[in-house]
């Protein structure tokens, strides 16, 4: 099982990749740098491909919406090659609000955008000349569009792999079915591994039995906190960061009826938890919206005890199909968070 770890955008960043060295020592395998609507995820992966020598990276995750498939095909292998062959590439919709919002483009059809998207970068990857006559993406474009000048063209250098992993961040049921179908991996948020079956085991094998068998088995990531330590459950504190997180998540992000979030907890089976954490939200009551957070999800969603407990989860985790498990550690120094992440290999090893 593969541990991995977020590199935050938010302050700090060059410190922190030049903390990544400590972080590889121990057993951290893989890195990745999210994009929202902040700086691109892209000039920071190229940084740390700089600085770094076996980590792997991926974009967790790079908006559907924001690149032309073709520029994301080549996004992709320009840091395949600078990282000598380590780049996974996450792509997910993201949300209307995020699109719509802050690019300014329509957020319609994700599911038949997303595949596709992955067609034509496997077609530039392949140094194949591109032509792809979808119902979202013309290559090149048709006659009587445009100058009528185009002609398929192929990438002019040759990518280090002719397959880059592609990661497609999902929770809705025809999203993950999407992504068992077409994905190297697949990306969830809020991972319960004692819930699968309730949320995504229909989905899950509708997309296995449609799977090319030359894509190998899907790589599924849960993203998790992490502490461990006798009697660290028991520190409230320490969670409430995460339960916030939870209750922006399942509460505010989207309006009545159009939240992805809030749908995955009723399907969870917190129905109830589920309305009263988004009314609260959205009535501007976050603090109560996270008090609401059931416990259990936030518990079961964590890898947060002494290290018997987390061998115990961890075990749960890989039996719901888990390959990387994702971390945050929960600790004050760089010294307690490296220590987190040896921790934790040793207990998967």
């Amino acid at each position: 099982m593969r541990i991995g770890m977020t590199v935050s955008y938010s302050g700090g960043f060059a410190e922190t990749v030049a903390e990544l060295e400590d972080f590889e020592k121990v057993g951290l395998d893989i890195v990745a740098v999210p994009e929202v609507y902040t700086f691109d995820a892209v000039s920071q992966l190229g940084f740390i491909a700089a600085r770094t020598s076996r980590l792997e990276i991926t974009s967790g995750i790079l908006q559907l919406y924001t690149r032309t498939p073709t520029l994301t095909a080549m996004t992709a292998a320009g840091l395949d090659f600078v990282s000598g062959g380590r780049f996974w590439l996450g792509l997910g919709a993201s949300g209307p609000q995020v699109i719509e919002g802050f690019h300014g483009v329509v957020y319609d059809a994700p599911l038949a955008r997303t595949r596709e998207v992955v067609e034509i970068c496997r077609q530039v990857w392949r140094r194949e000349p591109v032509v792809h006559q979808g119902r979202y993406y013309q290559i090149p474009l048709p006659e009587g569009q445009g100058s009528g000048l185009g002609k398929p063209l192929k990438i002019i250098n040759r990518p280090v792999r002719p397959r880059i992993p592609i990661i497609l961040a999902a929770i809705g049921p025809r999203n993950v079915a999407l992504a068992a179908e077409i994905a190297e991996g697949w990306l969830p948020l809020f991972f319960h591994p004692d819930k699968v079956a309730d949320a995504w085991e229909s989905a899950l094998q509708e997309g296995y039995a449609k799977r090319d068998p030359q894509l190998g088995p899907l790589d599924i990531t849960a993203s998790v906190p992490l502490a461990i330590g006798e009697g660290i459950e028991d520190n409230t504190a320490l969670l409430q960061p995460y339960r916030a997180q939870l209750a922006l998540y399942i509460g505010g992000m989207g309006a009545k009826g159009k939240n992805f979030y809030n749908d995955l907890a009723r399907r969870y089976g917190y129905e109830q938890a589920a309305e009263v954490i988004q009314d609260l939200y959205l009535a501007g009551h976050k603090e109560q919206a996270a008090a609401a957070v059931p416990d259990d999800l936030v518990r079961d969603t964590s890898l947060v005890g002494p290290p018997g407990y987390i061998k115990e989860r961890v075990a749960a985790f890989a039996a719901a199909g888990v390959t990387t498990l994702h971390v945050t550690p929960l600790a004050a120094t760089h010294a307690e968070r490296v220590h987190a992440v040896e921790q934790l290999r040793a207990i998967i090893d």
